[in-house]
């Protein structure tokens, strides 16, 4: 059973993706595989984290990579972030590199 819920939605160049549960080890690799095959034709991704309430190193290393392609070919926004995400992406510094509202 996966600790992990992914919702994609594209619109032509534009991709939201909702992310909820908990992002591990284990769900970091199913977000990846999620994201690969959609990421090379998007010019604007969206990660919404309302439900998301765990984030490990392996997540934050897929949000990091993702962040690099996207710097390359668009932009990339992360909304709906709860405090305990803010909490360790202010820990890591990660709010310096990712675009937060």
């Amino acid at each position: 059973m996966s600790s992990i819920n992914i919702e994609k939605k594209v619109e032509e160049k534009k991709m939201i993706v909702k992310v909820s549960g908990r992002l591990d080890t284990i769900s970091s690799t199913e977000l990846n595989n999620e994201l690969k095959d959609d990421l090379p034709n998007i010019n604007e991704l969206i990660f919404d984290f309302e439900g998301l309430n765990y984030i490990s190193s392996s997540g934050l290393r897929i949000i990091l990579s993702t962040q690099k392609v996207m710097n390359k070919q668009g932009k990339m926004t992360v909304k709906n972030v709860n405090d305990f995400v803010m909490e360790v992406f202010d820990a890591t510094s990660f709010t310096d590199i990712l675009n937060i509202e």
